[in-house]
């Protein structure tokens, strides 16, 4: 028969540490980050040249009334 050996320790587990504030926290800085700066460069960055200020139509007479009152019916 077989000699019996004690077992073999193969490996032990342990509790990992718990994260650090950057490890648990970095997707949500780095998200605040990006839309700060997204924000900045869409409101920023602007090839566009300004368009000038178009007048004002000015009216120097009132204008025709295009609709007519119904006629009312009396009796």
């Amino acid at each position: 028969m077989a000699k019996k050996t004690a077992p073999t320790v193969i490996g032990v587990l342990t509790t990992p540490a718990p994260p650090t504030w950057w490890a648990a926290n970095r997707h949500k800085v780095l998200l605040a980050a990006g839309l700060a700066v997204g924000f900045w460069l869409g409101t920023h960055a602007s090839d566009a040249a300004p368009q000038p200020a178009m007048p004002r139509p000015a009216h120097t007479t009132p204008a025709d009334p295009s609709v007519r009152p119904l006629p009312t019916t009396s009796r």
